[in-house]
């Protein structure tokens, strides 16, 4: 049992919808799920009724939550004390965050808490702009970003973290479901069901910029502001087809859709981490070191 698994579950506890809850923890839906389910496993009891259209504590679930409330009061009361004790404050370290970072963001934090348990790590969620903006006047430490552009920001400094790759999701019963890989010239008559672009500039002009080359003008589908619901529409069998992170495909169990890479070079978009140059905070540092280092999602933390 961890305490991040903890975490998670009070936080869908309380609102009681994974999407919102993955919201407030500044984390992809998919990984919250996993946590949550490996808790469950590890506590051999089911806390969590799941259905399409809501969640509710079980029994064991209602049972469970103030205990897990008393176990991350007392975890924030003991490291108050151990930084008192050593007469110290403990730092924030203030972290933009983006979407679909899944397990890669798990592990900055497990890194973290190895290496640097007096440092409390805060993630912030913001638009692109106002995230680079946080970091230039150091309201911000650190922050991801994806397809960065380092002429518009000349007064930080961009790390080049890893390729994010992009994934096609179908309904698992499409024919184009039964290829190992799906070229993207295929899905021409098939609508694709994309978030708002202001949501997501960067993936958004990827996809349609790809279609463009590929010789077609996609057919536009309802648009969606959450992975989870676009999961579950295209889910329901409907032709419609959309794109997810490959870090995010991985922790998503949903019978009911199929997700495969993109044949040939595929789709991907850069990530860097935005920090200023010369940064005092031991955080920038330790990130530097994490992104030399995690060379793959499969990484673990010594």
């Amino acid at each position: 049992m961890e305490l991040r698994q903890l975490r998670y579950f009070v936080t869908v506890a309380e609102e009681l919808h994974f999407g919102r809850a993955a919201e407030r923890l500044h984390i992809a839906q998919p990984a919250v799920s996993q946590q949550v389910r490996r808790l469950e496993r590890e506590l051999r009891v089911q806390l969590l009724d799941r259905s399409p259209r809501r969640v509710r504590l079980t029994e064991a679930g209602l049972r469970f939550l103030p205990a897990a409330r008393d176990v991350l009061a007392a975890a924030d009361r003991a490291r108050a004390t151990v930084a008192g004790l050593a007469g110290q404050r403990a730092e924030v370290f203030r972290l933009g965050t983006i979407t679909g970072l899944g397990e890669r963001l798990d592990t900055v934090l497990d890194v973290f808490a190895e290496r640097l348990p007096q440092l409390q790590v805060e993630l912030v969620s913001l638009p692109v702009r106002e995230r680079l903006e946080h970091v230039a006047d150091g309201r911000l430490d650190a922050a991801f970003v994806r397809s960065p552009s380092p002429a518009d920001s000349p007064e930080l400094e961009f790390l080049p973290a890893w390729d994010d790759p992009l994934m096609v999701v179908l309904p698992a019963r499409h024919p184009l479901a039964a290829r190992e890989t799906v070229a993207l010239a295929d899905l021409a008559g098939v609508p694709l069901r994309m978030t708002e672009r202001r949501n997501h500039p960067a993936l958004v002009d990827l996809v349609l910029t790809a279609c463009q080359r590929a010789g077609f003008e996609p057919v536009p589908a309802p648009t969606s502001t959450t992975l989870q619901d676009n999961l579950a529409a295209i889910g329901s069998g409907a032709p419609m087809w959309t794109v997810v992170y490959a870090s995010n495909a991985r922790l998503v169990h949903n019978p009911r859709v199929a997700f495969r890479p993109f044949t040939g070079d595929g789709l991907s978009l850069p990530i860097a981490l935005a920090v200023r140059p010369g940064a005092n905070s031991p955080g920038p540092a330790l990130l530097r070191a994490l992104l030399d280092t995690a060379e793959s999602p499969g990484y673990q933390p010594r």
